[in-house]
């Protein structure tokens, strides 16, 4: 990894930070870079069982492009490869948690949305800037799915941040912590899923982003076949028996 991404994995969770607090975390193309590896290396990563992102500091979990670099480079059209996206094109079926340290703006707002679970600081603010400064978010075109569509549209019309708390009452946030308790909630929560059984882990995540794509009885169809690999694993058979055991269970992944 770089400097300013950096990359450790501890107990099957793997922390992924964004180390550039001096400017606010914001995307220069090393931190891009450096996302792309970290993403890259959680998913082929097999001793990473959960992947907390965060930003490094009290100020900001990211601020969003590095607008200096964007002028410099007249920047147009982001490239499809300006971001990694979760669900498109750095594929994986293993959990990610972003711990939102503070501002999560434009850039920063991207990442906290393609995650799949959030816990923020109660001082943390979420915005979609772009429309004070003349760029696009594109890549908000899933956010009316996590969000109530006319929440969905102040936000990106207004530009106007929202705060942790508001997050929470709208479901983009999954939980609200003092700051200084951030880091242990995120590895509370990682901590958990990385102890369950982790096929049922990786299908619980896929069936919750094919039911966005599919209609309702497609979907109830398409989480049958997702989950059959599950019921005929020995991991199916190893749940059961620790429990009639009374001991923890040992999970294979097969």
């Amino acid at each position: 990894m770089t400097d300013v991404v950096t990359y450790e994995v501890s107990d099957a969770v793997a922390w992924m930070t964004i180390n550039r607090p001096e400017a606010r975390n914001a995307l220069s193309k090393a931190v891009r870079d450096g996302l792309w590896e970290g993403f890259r290396r959680f998913a082929d990563d097999d001793s990473a069982a959960v992947l907390v992102l965060t930003g490094a500091g009290e100020k900001a979990f990211c601020a969003g492009g590095d607008l200096k670099e964007m002028s410099d480079t007249a920047l147009t059209i982001p490239p499809k490869d300006f971001l990694p996206y979760l669900q498109r094109s750095v594929k994986t079926d293993k959990p990610v948690i972003a711990a939102v340290n503070g501002v999560a703006f434009a850039g920063g707002f991207l990442l906290a949305q393609m995650v799949d679970l959030v816990i923020a600081a109660d001082h943390a603010k979420f915005g979609i800037t772009e429309a004070k400064v003349g760029r696009g978010s594109p890549w908000a075109a899933p956010l009316p799915w996590l969000i109530p569509p006319r929440v969905a549209m102040e936000i990106l019309v207004t530009g106007e941040p929202i705060t942790a708390q508001r997050g929470y009452e709208l479901g983009l946030v999954n939980k609200v912590v003092p700051l200084a308790e951030l880091r242990e909630a995120a590895e509370t929560m990682a901590k958990g899923i990385a102890a369950n059984a982790p096929l049922s882990v990786r299908a619980a995540k896929s069936m919750v982003y094919l039911s966005a794509e599919h209609h309702w009885t497609e979907a109830l169809d398409a989480a049958d076949k997702l989950y059959e690999p599950v019921y005929l694993s020995e991991d199916a058979q190893e749940g059961p028996r620790s429990f009639k055991e009374k001991r923890p269970p040992v999970w294979q992944g097969r």
